[in-house]
């Protein structure tokens, strides 16, 4: 097997309040191959989100690393992009103005970034809504902006705090069929973080299970789902299993979920 592109080694993250330790994380271990599709579940509280802010670079980890093709990630790192769950549009700025965004900070020539966002608009189907602004558009299409400003800057990899969180069921799901295509196509690696079992069947090479706090890796899942996939691989054998699997593991963590803290103002172990 070809070296990892990422490596998480032995990440743990305790965090300190009124003199008391809190370990949200403790001993993570996984790896993230060249083109891998990587979800992590796991119960409320476990600390799904601060992983992926320590994977993002915007967090440190307490002890253990994380590694990018061998470098030690300490900060924001070039190689990383970030879609958040929150809305990150930019409400003054029109479809493609907001994809724009990241290559002109980057100091791309004007046709250059003009034409790579062109593409990537149309790429994500939101063809025809360039002039749009955010506030004209659905939640799912601010989604797919928010992706699209993301991924036409090429990082190596991407990672997603619940991109989809805020719709319906079946509306994520068909936006999930389209990322799928979309990572295709770019070749993009991805790491998402998401609650919804079917999601993470759905979409992921490998899906890490967290156990409750501290998180843990319980299971590490491969998807036996073949390639390409869409929404029609909800009816098949092989989704039954994967959300079997995922759901038994879910529900016996969380029986045993311990009650969440606040470090700072923020809610710990999210």
């Amino acid at each position: 097997m070809a070296e990892p592109l990422m490596k998480v080694e032995s990440l743990t993250k305790v965090y300190t309040s009124d003199a008391k330790e809190v370990v949200a994380l403790q001993d993570i271990d996984f790896t993230v191959q060249k083109g891998e599709f990587i979800s992590i579940v796991g119960p409320s509280g476990c600390g799904k989100t601060t992983l992926l802010e320590i994977l993002s670079g915007l967090r440190l980890a307490t002890t253990g690393s994380v590694k990018i093709k061998g470098e030690t990630v300490t900060g924001p790192h070039r190689s990383i992009g970030i879609v958040f769950q929150e809305e990150s549009t930019f409400p003054w700025r029109t479809v493609q103005e907001n994809v724009e965004f990241g290559l002109q900070m980057q100091g791309r020539p004007k046709s250059e970034y003009r034409e790579k966002a062109k593409n990537m608009i149309e790429l994500v189907g939101l063809k025809g809504f360039e002039h749009s602004y955010p506030y004209e558009l659905s939640g799912g299409m601010r989604q797919r902006v928010a992706i699209a400003r993301t991924l036409v800057t090429q990082p190596e990899i991407v990672v997603m705090d619940e991109p989809f969180g805020a719709l319906d069921e079946q509306t994520r799901l068909i936006l999930g069929g389209e990322l799928l295509k979309i990572v295709e196509q770019t070749k993009a690696t991805v790491v998402l973080v998401t609650h919804s079992i079917q999601e993470a069947a759905l979409l992921s090479d490998k899906i890490v299970v967290l156990s409750a706090r501290p998180g843990k890796v319980k299971h590490l899942i491969e998807s036996k789902l073949p390639k390409p996939r869409d929404a029609h691989a909800l009816t098949t054998p092989e989704f039954a299993e994967i959300t079997q699997m995922l759901w038994s593991s879910l529900e016996e963590e969380s029986l045993t979920k311990k009650p969440e803290m606040k470090y700072n103002n923020k809610v710990v172990g999210q």
